[in-house]
């Protein structure tokens, strides 16, 4: 499937306040997410690469000890292995991309919106 709709796509719940819609191809795991304001994410690493961009809120990220906000047009990479944990200051939209694949999101629960 070439193309997916993010708009349509249900939203799977990644922890509490953290949601969104992930697709897998057989390489990489690319979602659009929403962090609801006040949401976080604690420490944590894993074995994938990861790339996170902001599209809309403010959100204080955390790599490796060192923090900024992050705001519409700001990424960070995340080297595999590398401790990182995120604070939603308000309602965030993200761009997450994982190489290779995140196999545990393949096992998430649906969201339920509230």
């Amino acid at each position: 499937m070439p193309f997916i709709n993010y708009n349509t796509l249900p939203h799977l719940k990644l922890r509490d306040g953290i949601h969104g819609g992930l697709y897998h191809s057989d390489q990489l795991t690319f979602g659009h997410l929403v962090l609801e304001e006040g949401a976080l994410l604690p420490e944590h690493h894993h074995v994938n690469e990861q790339w996170t961009h902001v599209i809309e809120g403010s959100l204080e990220f955390t790599l490796d000890g060192e923090t900024q906000v992050m705001t519409p047009g700001i990424s960070v990479y995340i080297p595999a292995n590398t401790p990182h944990s995120a604070k939603a200051l308000t309602l965030c939209k993200l761009i997450d991309a994982f190489l290779p694949v995140r196999e545990d999101f393949k096992l998430l629960e649906p969201w339920v919106g509230q």
